[in-house]
């Protein structure tokens, strides 16, 4: 296997999903996998994309591939697809901020599209917003500027799962949030805040696996080009993160 390259078994589990495959209606495509594996080391090294090494061809094809993907939502259907195939014991939530490049700066605004670049105090950022299984497998992903409130996400990303219990840490202690949870009988594992008058009582024991999603966010983020975003369009990058998140979820 090449560095940063598909192992077989993982070629195996996705190669059935994507468009140009032998005896699918279209075009063939001349080859899925070295597609598959350009963008991926792209990622994995965080090089500028005109430094792609040549065995993957020309820069400017695999690139303009790759948009063609995220317009057509095959990258999100390949991990909708894999996520599909889930822990559903306890899932948790979390977001991480990642720093946006200046160079990821300046998208036009088609209509008014929101890139999901934030200014704080630490210059640009985004935060990528997960739910993780008990496998440690990402099922629900989504993308906001920087200083966007983690409890924002939680209700349109529980909306997609059904686990029989949720963690999550103090940030997303809300009365909201816990009602909605109570009300499809899920068991919330969320600490109270410290100014709660009325604490609730949780198994700390269970929420001890919320270490299951800082690994992975310390996994997504060995990829460098993840770790730090130097994409312009948000649909570009959310996609990478979606790609990188399926192929972890099934090493």
């Amino acid at each position: 296997m090449r560095r940063y390259g598909l192992s077989d078994s993982q070629w195996e589990r996705i190669k059935d999903l994507l468009p140009g495959r032998e005896g699918h209606v279209g075009g063939t495509a001349a080859d899925n996998r070295l597609f598959v594996e350009a963008v991926l080391y792209r990622y994995r090294a965080g090089i500028p994309w005109r430094d792609l090494p040549v065995r993957f061809g020309d820069w400017k094809n695999v690139h303009r591939r790759l948009r063609r993907w995220c317009e057509g939502g095959v990258i999100e259907r390949i991990f909708r697809h894999l996520a599909a195939d889930r822990d559903n014991e306890y899932m948790m939530i979390d977001s991480t901020i990642v720093r946006a490049h200046q160079h990821s700066a300046g998208a036009r605004k088609k209509g008014g599209a929101d890139q999901a670049i934030g200014r704080s105090r630490g210059g640009l950022t985004s935060k990528i917003h997960a739910i993780v299984d008990a496998a440690g497998k990402a099922v629900v992903l989504s993308l906001t500027p920087g200083q966007r409130a983690d409890i924002t996400e939680a209700g349109p990303l529980l909306d997609e799962v059904d686990p029989a219990a949720f963690i999550a840490d103090r940030a997303y202690d809300a009365d909201p949030l816990i009602e909605k949870i109570e009300e499809r009988q899920i068991t919330p594992v969320i600490p109270s805040r410290k100014n709660r008058r009325n604490p609730r009582k949780i198994s700390f024991l269970l929420y001890k696996n919320r270490n299951i999603i800082e690994r992975f966010f310390a996994r997504l983020k060995q990829f460098r080009g993840v770790a730090t975003r130097y994409d312009k369009l948000k649909s570009t990058f959310l996609a990478a993160v979606q790609l990188v998140s399926a192929i972890i979820g099934i090493n």
